[in-house]
């Protein structure tokens, strides 16, 4: 039996690391992995492969690896990598700075800068080192290796010319020029080069760094939302305990302003609860005894007594994240082309090096102008924004998601979503609210309207029929029921203010000599051909009126529809409801093809068919009987208001039953999958364009290294851009 495993990396610095990693673990017999440089993680699925086995691999080929739960718990109060970068900075602004400006270039000037920069290339640049000598005793060779090269290079030359050449003669000048040009590096150093680049690229390490610990805030804000403690009631005791001891089954209480603890049940009490950090829907959902809340959501209201009924991982606010971090750990396709790349450029870039040194030395080009030019071809190639690309987008994407209540499974999903051109929407639960509300009363001549209503819903106030409870619910005033009694699929009849009342069918009206008047009669007659259910109610020998009961359509779902259409999707609402009916509500939200008439079994026929007339399909639903059709739809969207099977079965869950949220799903998708696309061309692009330049010998090496730095930064501050993302 597959099982799946969860390793935290360490050592990784570019994308090529986690190539190497990846095809390290997937040589082992029977499994399956999946390394992410952003979030420094693998997901490896394998037959029962022991975890020490996947760790050794991964320490063979030069990393680290430890299970989540080793995690250190802690983040250290001091960054290393910021530490290094400003020693490093401090100590390369004054080399840099004299290598610029001749005015600085005091008598034996070039010998403080070698004093200056040594430390910045060997103590600076030590973990590129570290990971260019680990790689090299594997035989492989990463981004690393590049850096690594070209500042060793870069100092080994700038020792050489001091030494052995003429560049340690006292009162040498340097006009070095920040300038795309030509160079010819006779009797020069280049430690300000060396210097420059490495400060360059550690600054570059330090913001990705950083950027990516943002990029997954959002995950951990949502893991932070949870209650940490809690308040339960043992023996009629109050007793305040870690959460993390709640059992399933205990009570505990909920005060305003508190947030509630976990899943479960309201056992007493009533109040309003605010769900916006897990749904996005900003009003608070009125509960009392009976209704389901979730944990992490605050009581706003009055003192509740709440049953749990989920704990730890089961609850919706783990699984959420559980979701939101396979989504990150999971691979584009795009991301898996661009793992490929990098994993066979550098010893391309290297072959580029020696090849530029070779050019340049055969045609009778210096030494110093060969070297420098090989120089910039090893920094400008570093193509760590080729990893970032897809991984830092995805993490903002699917965080700014979660946050907004829109889970996304997986990062092909988006992909998905560009090509979808069909919207099949489930009508029960999806476009109307899947519960019963009363729509009208007509009452007969003489009779005043809140009066039939006060007594049907007097009468109805004790029956659990969702009929009944939609006219109850309705019904402001009641009265005290005497004598009632339940008549078997025709209705109930009971004594409301020493009146005899029967409410149901119009037969059974008849039966207690109470048939309906022509008017009466045309109301339930014209509510019947609209869908709907009209209930009669009598008394006293006489019909006193109708009540039109059906399922509401939401208030929100005439814009959601409005909305898909300007996506350029086409809007299909499937039901089992009789077709007038189903057109009749169709209409009022604005879906123009309907199919109805469709038994639960034939919804999968039903997105089978649209798919084999070229459509691509995507299929809303919230019920049990949708989810054999969410997983044949080309992209499942289940209402989280739904059933876990159908949630299971899709590809994104909606956390708010509004069907406006299917739109913010696909836009924000959508804008993710644009956002990669956009990152990986400017990555590309960029080592395209720069690295003949640089064969070329029109890029000096500090230049190639600043310009090699920010193509990262700017990568990921692009990714970022998604947090703006706003739900309509």
């Amino acid at each position: 039996m597959a099982t799946d495993t969860e390793l935290i990396l360490g050592g990784m610095t570019c994308a090529s690391c986690a190539n190497r990693i990846e095809r390290k673990l997937n040589k082992l017999d029977g499994v399956t992995a999946t390394v992410n440089y952003a979030t420094e993680k693998a997901h490896v699925t394998s037959d029962g492969v022991p975890t020490e086995t996947l760790i050794k691999a991964v320490e063979d080929a030069g990393y680290s690896a430890t299970l989540p739960a080793e995690e250190p718990s802690e983040v250290p109060e001091t960054d290393p990598m910021k530490q290094r970068l400003l020693i490093s900075a401090v100590l390369s602004v004054p080399v840099v700075a004299m290598a610029m400006v001749p005015a600085l270039q005091f008598t034996n000037w070039q010998w403080l800068s070698l004093t200056l920069a040594a430390p910045v290339v060997v103590w600076g640049a030590w973990p590129f080192h570290k990971a260019a000598w680990t790689n090299l005793r594997h035989g492989t060779s990463t981004m690393d290796t590049l850096v690594s090269m070209g500042t060793l290079a870069a100092l080994g030359w700038s020792l050489y010319a001091l030494f052995f050449g003429t560049a340690g003669t006292p009162g040498m000048k340097h006009p070095f020029e920040l300038t795309i040009a030509r160079m010819d590096g006779s009797s020069n150093i280049y430690l300000e080069a060396a210097a420059g680049v490495t400060t360059f690229i550690l600054a570059g390490r330090y913001f990705e760094s950083r950027s990516k610990r943002r990029a997954g805030a959002a995950l951990r804000a949502l893991l932070d939302l949870g209650a940490k403690d809690v308040t339960v009631l043992r023996d009629g005791v109050e007793k305040q305990v870690p959460v993390a001891d709640l059992a399933v089954g205990d009570l505990f209480l909920v005060r305003p302003g508190e947030k509630i603890a976990t899943d479960g049940v309201v056992h007493s009490g009533a109040s309003a609860v605010d769900a916006s950090m897990l749904t996005g829907e900003s009003v608070p959902v009125e509960v009392s005894a009976g209704d389901a809340v979730v944990g992490a959501t605050v009581n706003v209201g009055g003192r509740l007594v709440v049953e749990a009924t989920r704990i730890g991982s089961d609850t919706q606010l783990a699984q959420m994240a559980k979701l939101v971090e396979d989504a990150q750990t999971g691979k584009a396709q795009a991301q898996k082309l661009a793992d490929r790349i990098s994993g066979v450029f550098v010893p391309i870039v290297i072959a580029i090096a020696v090849g530029t040194l070779g050019f340049w030395l055969g045609t009778g080009g210096s030494v110093a102008a060969a070297f420098t030019a090989a120089v910039a071809v090893l920094i400008i190639a570093c193509p760590c924004a080729l990893g970032l690309a897809t991984p830092t987008a995805l993490m903002v994407g699917t965080g700014r998601a979660a946050q907004l209540g829109i889970l996304i499974k997986g990062p092909e999903i988006l992909e998905s979503t560009r090509r979808i051109d069909t919207v099949v929407l489930d009508k029960t639960g999806t476009v109307t609210t899947g519960v019963m509300t009363l729509l009208a009363v007509h009452p007969a001549p003489s009779e005043d309207a809140d009066d039939v209503l006060r007594v049907a819903g007097s009468i109805e106030a004790g029956s659990e029929h969702p009929i009944a409870r939609a006219i109850a619910d309705a019904a402001q005033r009641t009265s005290p029921v005497d004598e009632f009694a339940n008549v078997a699929g025709s209705g109930v009849t009971g004594v409301v203010d020493g009146r005899a009342v029967v409410l149901g069918r119009a037969s059974l009206l008849a039966d207690w000599s109470s048939p309906l008047p022509p008017e009466l009669q045309q109301a339930m007659t014209d509510a019947e051909n609209d869908g709907r259910t009209a209930v009669a109610i009598g008394w006293d020998g006489r019909a006193r009126g109708v009540l039109v009961v059906a399922d509401a359509i939401k208030s929100t779902s005439k814009q959601a529809v409005a909305e898909l259409r300007e996506l350029g999707l086409t809007p299909v609402m499937l039901t089992g409801d009789n077709e007038a009916a189903a057109k009749k509500i169709a209409a009022e939200v604005g879906i123009d093809h309907v199919i109805a008439g469709v038994l639960p079994e034939g919804k999968v026929d039903a997105v089978t068919r649209l798919q084999s007339e070229g459509k691509v399909v995507a299929m809303v639903g919230d019920g049990v009987n949708d989810a054999a059709a969410l997983a044949t739809a080309d992209l499942g969207l289940s209402m989280g208001t739904g059933t876990d099977v159908a949630i299971e079965a899709s590809d994104l869950t909606l956390v708010r039953g509004d069907l406006r949220a299917v739109g913010d799903a696909i836009r924000l998708s959508r804008r993710t999958l644009t956002t990669i696309k956009g990152n990986l061309f400017w990555a590309f692009a960029y080592n395209v364009a720069a690295i003949p330049l640089a064969a070329a010998g029109l890029l000096n090496p500090m230049l190639a290294g600043a310009a090699m730095a920010f193509s990262s930064v700017f990568v990921v501050s692009n990714s970022l851009r998604l947090r703006r993302f706003r739900a309509s």
